[in-house]
């Protein structure tokens, strides 16, 4: 793929941006009184209006040109039909496989992956239906009553997120809690008070060998055995999400309790395959593949419908609009839907681990923004916190802001109190109040925002919503010509972390070879432990 700012469509956009950057929404809703019905999209019961955002119907049409001089339709069938488009990996990039109808047929090296999918998937089904019906016993004879989900990255973010979106649709009868930080203060609050004859640890890592994840677990089982005694225990408290049978059967783990994936599905696209399985035990197998329906409808969406109706390549492209020119660093994500107070922190991981990439795929460095750093909180939580800045900082944040028509817990007027201030904010954030006679109660108005609708949150709407921002970052890494599925920036904090383990735990005085910085802090930290 050639640099996408050589591109015929770029280049119209630099020239249009001139022309309409100092445009005011104001004066766009003034010029066009359909403008709030007309620049709208639907699909798969998802409903976004992106009628707040600093374009006209000439922007859509850049947009999308650019989306097509970019091949996005032709990588998107490379990306469905398992090519291998991680090419700093040499790896198909298929987590849409993991969601895709027994009947579909997806080959990876001239084998049909579907049927190896639906395989894990009624295997998980199986054990989660003994678990929440209480027919799978610990060691001492009692039912599962906590579940631990040890992982760190896509192992826990996804999962974490997932069953506190869905909570409402979960078991109660079960507590599930969720380690992934190596400080052992996570570990320790997760287990306390729980009784290891009535825990079940998941364990959830593709090699069994990352350096967290295998100290929490370890961890863990010296509390389990702590009260159990017993090595067998390990077996009954004890299942692994993995590849690696070996390292499973030496940690004490059955075999047949190791749910495995593939080296096509990257960790923060996992959350719908055996690194679920936490949220299959919360919500139960119906709903868990209810949430993989919903992830399947959005592909289809994202895979067949024109671009300017198609709400991934929309939301994708309008994100690259901000980024490459306007100049934008950040996008906040609002959901004002309490259950989904951790899908900001899901998306960080989703949008700035796939494109915060300063390397095209031709190995030449970039000339041009890539990547867009996400954050954000609940609303109402968020309005009494940043949004300050939103409305009067020195900076633009286009804004998503997330909202359902009902309630999952309806009580008197709660929801229109919330509902009407998700839609003040997209309307004050838009128009402002120029008129003050004050400057300091001014509202300069003109920041951008989408407003995404659903009916209600549910199993298949989560799973729509992941899907749509999934392909969106797909959308601006492919345009951006970037590989957004590998994550090599992680690997060099790994290596060099393995490297001062033993010189903090060393007896005598390591050899010490760092920068002098790094030297004397672990000078430091060695004399503070003695």
């Amino acid at each position: 793929m050639p640099n996408p700012t050589t591109l015929p469509a770029w280049q119209a956009l630099q020239a249009h941006h001139a022309e309409i950057s100092k445009t005011h929404l104001r004066d766009l809703f003034a010029a066009d009184p359909t403008r709030g019905t007309t620049l709208t999209a639907e699909a798969a019961g998802l409903y976004l209006d992106f009628s707040k955002n600093r374009i006209t119907a000439e922007t859509i049409q850049l947009l999308v040109q650019l989306a097509n001089e970019s091949n996005l339709r032709g990588r998107t069938e490379a990306m469905f039909t398992g090519e291998k488009i991680n090419t700093t990996e040499n790896r198909a990039v298929l987590h849409t496989a993991l969601r895709a109808p027994k009947t579909a047929q997806i080959v990876v090296d001239n084998h049909n992956v579907v049927p190896d999918v639906h395989a894990v998937l009624d295997a998980m089904s199986a054990f989660a239906i003994k678990v929440r019906s209480g027919q799978w016993l610990g060691h001492t004879g009692k039912p599962i009553k906590n579940v631990i989900n040890i992982g760190i990255g896509g192992s826990d973010l996804g999962p974490v997120m997932a069953y506190e979106a869905l909570k409402h649709y979960s078991a109660r009868h079960l507590h599930f809690y969720y380690v992934s930080n190596v400080d052992g203060t996570d570990l320790a609050e997760a287990v306390l008070g729980l009784d290891p004859a009535e825990t079940l640890c998941i364990v959830s890592s593709k090699t069994f060998t990352t350096i967290e994840t295998m100290t929490n677990a370890s961890s863990a089982r010296q509390w389990l055995l702590a009260t159990l005694k017993d090595p067998a225990a390990v077996a009954k408290h004890f299942v692994a999400v993995s590849t690696n049978a070996a390292e499973v059967s030496k940690f004490g783990i059955d075999t047949a309790n190791m749910f495995g994936f593939w080296d096509w599905v990257g960790g923060r696209y996992s959350m719908d395959s055996a690194i679920g399985l936490s949220t299959m035990l919360a919500i139960g197998p119906d709903n868990f593949r209810a949430m993989l329906n919903g992830f399947h409808e959005m592909d289809e969406h994202f895979r067949t419908a024109p671009y300017d109706q198609n709400l991934p390549a929309l939301m994708g492209l309008l994100g690259l609009w901000y980024t490459n020119f306007f100049g934008a660093h950040t996008q906040a994500v609002l959901p004002y839907e309490q259950y989904l107070k951790r899908f900001p922190a899901y998306l960080q991981q989703l949008t700035m681990e796939s494109n915060g990439k300063y390397i095209q795929l031709d190995g030449e460095r970039v000339n041009y923004d890539t990547g867009v750093i996400y954050w954000g909180e609940p609303g109402t939580n968020g309005q009494h916190s940043f949004y300050q800045l939103i409305h009067q900082g020195t900076r633009l944040i286009p804004c998503d802001f997330l909202f359902f028509a009902k309630s999952l817990n309806p009580n008197g007027r709660h929801q229109d109190i919330l509902i009407a201030n998700v839609l003040a904010q997209a309307e004050a954030l838009a128009f402002g109040k120029p008129d003050s006679p004050e400057p300091h109660r001014v509202f300069e108005g003109n920041r951008p925002s989408n407003m995404l609708v659903a009916d209600q949150l549910d199993p298949a709407t989560l799973g729509k919503l992941v899907a749509l921002y999934e392909h969106a970052v797909f959308t601006q890494g492919i345009i951006w010509n970037i590989d957004s599925f590998d994550q090599w920036g992680v690997e060099l904090g790994k290596v060099l972390a393995n490297k001062i383990v033993p010189e903090l735990e060393s007896e005598t005085e390591p050899a010490l070879n760092h920068d002098s910085s790094t030297n004397n802090l672990i000078r430091r930290y060695r004399a503070a432990r003695r």
